[in-house]
């Protein structure tokens, strides 16, 4: 008990000391639910600490940002704590002191906690978010903040608290008790991590099937009525409170045709994760200030100064390519070597383009900057130029070109050792079609998609890590066009090519939110793995296209993206 109560010492004064100016959201007896208890008896002997304050909700306003830096936008900070307590300082003020330094007006919310007795968990502390968002708008001419650019962020329960506020504002959390209660308490975005609560097989608790189940759906307390605003949402691959909560979220949004994000990191449990990704997703929807200048992502990367050697090989012997075409003039298929002037990792990148399976190109933007982004890091990297178009009937869109990518696997596992790399770290990467084809080559090594031919198809065409960009193809509403859906609805299923066999490496998933061949098409492949149990990475990026990453503003997420790849594979340890 000694400890709990330091803890809560040091908490308080912290909070106490970080004060820049206290707002109390409720009239003197007003405060709806005033009968539950909201206070822990001990709590009343903390020095300096006035005990009926804190039972009352309040805002804190933080000091402002820079007039020359102040952007219009206010973001109301919310932290976790299980609805039985609201003193998670510690990320609100790491996140008030780098949102401030963007410019934004900060205000940290207390809502009333322990939860109350015979009402649900959230109810007292909803009724107070609803009020603290119409105080927030009310304050909107005095701070100099645009009071349609309110949003929030906040962790855990306080995440499950920001969602109601996102997607249900039009029910009711308390009777009005004065005019203010005639304002409208939306907020016009929200930043969540680690959603608690949202699942109906962990409502109040943890999710007792860690929230895998095909048949997982959201509470129906979410309401995503017309006033649901565009979200941001992260989640580690192995918390307990699921992260199909937010991919669930993120689906709905969809529906809605709301703009969203979603990031998944694997490995990871009950966390605060990806911060600057929630800072590239209000850059990119301009709640900070216009969007600046598109760059071209081949004009940052357009030099070789990092490869050492390059050499091209073919990639079957002559006369024995099979699925050889007759009615159908194909490409030739091949491999190039890309080796690293500085090798600081035996690890090696496979990559190729899209195309539609209608043509390829190992020198596109889809292929060449990330080459030589790898190349700069020190990795080896393989491109390939696999067979299109499209072979004739009855073989299936992809058939040349997987048998091209399976064998081009081997090819590099044998060439490995020989050349200093390890041939147990392999990756492949592809977008678009490209990327349907990684998802082939990821999820169904274990089929062979072509009769051996010498003895290196003796080889595994298992890979151990896969990226696939923007993937098409690989929901049964978009075999071969874009989702006539979206890729939304339950019926979506994935395409029956994919095997998820027991050699399925972890995969990481980037994509566009307004991306209708890929963007339901990853979140979907990603929460089969997930019921698998392996933990892959999800990355959204919000009103961005097919072929996001062609031209990019400086600081989004389509601007980033790459990094999100090194990272991945460095949490792995596949690059190190």
């Amino acid at each position: 008990m000694k400890k709990i109560l330091c803890i809560i010492c040091a908490v308080v004064s912290l909070a106490v000391s970080a004060v820049v100016e206290r707002h109390f959201i409720w009239p003197d007896g007003k405060m709806p639910y005033s009968d539950q208890k909201h206070l822990i008896a001990a709590m009343t002997d903390v020095k300096n600490f006035k005990a009926d304050e804190w039972r009352k909700p309040y805002l804190e306003w933080s000091k402002p940002p820079a007039a020359d830096k102040k952007n219009g936008a206010c973001v109301i900070l919310i932290s976790g704590g299980g609805y039985t307590s609201c003193c998670d300082v510690g990320h609100v003020r790491s996140w008030e002191k780098k949102l401030t330094e963007e410019g934004v007006t900060c205000v940290n919310f207390v809502y009333r906690t322990p939860r109350p007795n015979g009402l649900p968990i959230w109810q007292c502390a909803w009724a107070d978010a609803q009020r603290a968002v119409r105080v927030v708008r009310s304050e909107a001419a005095k701070r100099g903040f645009d009071p349609n650019r309110i949003g929030t962020m906040s962790m855990s329960a306080g995440s499950h608290l920001a969602t109601l506020l996102a997607t249900s504002s039009l029910t009711p959390a308390y009777e009005p008790v004065d005019d203010l209660d005639k304002a409208p308490c939306n907020i016009n975005f929200a930043c969540t991590f680690a959603i608690a609560y949202a699942l109906t097989d962990g409502v109040g608790t943890q999710n007792m099937r860690e929230g895998d189940s095909i048949d997982t759906k959201l509470d129906s307390v979410f309401k995503f009525d017309k006033q649901t605003c565009p979200m941001w949402m992260s989640h580690g691959g192995k918390d307990p409170y699921s992260p199909m909560a937010s991919t669930l979220v993120y689906r709905k949004l969809r529906q809605m045709k709301i703009p969203a994000e979603v990031h998944i990191y694997p490995d990871k449990g009950h966390a605060v994760l990806g911060f600057d990704r929630a800072v590239e997703f209000m850059r990119q929807m301009q709640y900070f200030s216009p969007l600046g200048k598109s760059q071209g992502l081949a004009d940052r990367y357009h030099s070789e100064k990092d490869r050492a050697t390059y050499e091209k090989v073919e990639i079957w012997p002559k006369g024995k390519m099979p699925y050889f075409q007759t009615k159908v003039k194909q490409c030739e298929p091949f491999l190039e070597w890309h080796t690293p002037k500085t090798l600081k990792t035996k690890a090696i990148q496979i990559i190729w383009s899209g195309g539609s399976y209608m043509g390829n190109n190992p020198n596109s933007f889809e292929v060449a900057p990330f080459r030589r982004y790898l190349n700069e890091k020190g990795m080896t990297v393989v491109t390939v130029q696999y067979r299109t178009p499209r072979p004739a009937a009855p073989l299936a869109k992809h058939t040349t070109a997987w048998a091209d990518i399976q064998r081009a696997i081997r090819i590099v596992r044998s060439e490995a050792e020989k050349r200093g790399l390890d041939p147990n770290r392999i990756g492949i990467m592809g977008s678009s079609a490209g990327g349907h084809l990684a998802l082939m080559g990821a999820t169904s090594s274990c089929r062979k998609a072509y009769g051996k031919v010498d003895n290196i198809d003796n080889l595994p065409c298992n890979p151990q890590w896969a990226v696939a960009i923007y993937p098409a193809y690989a929901l049964t509403d978009g075999l071969d066009h874009p989702n006539s859906k979206g890729g939304n609805e339950d019926s979506a299923r994935l395409a029956p090519e994919f095997s998820f066999d027991l050699k399925t490496p972890p995969i990481l998933f980037i994509h566009g939110d307004k991306d209708d061949w890929a963007a339901m098409n990853s979140v979907k492949v990603w929460e089969q793995l997930s019921r698998m149990g392996i933990q892959g990475e999800l990355h959204t990026l919000a009103l961005r296209p097919h072929c996001f990453q062609g031209w990019a503003v400086p600081g989004t997420g389509s601007h980033t993206w790459m990094d999100r790849i090194w990272e991945f594979m460095w949490a792995k340890g596949f690059n190190k």
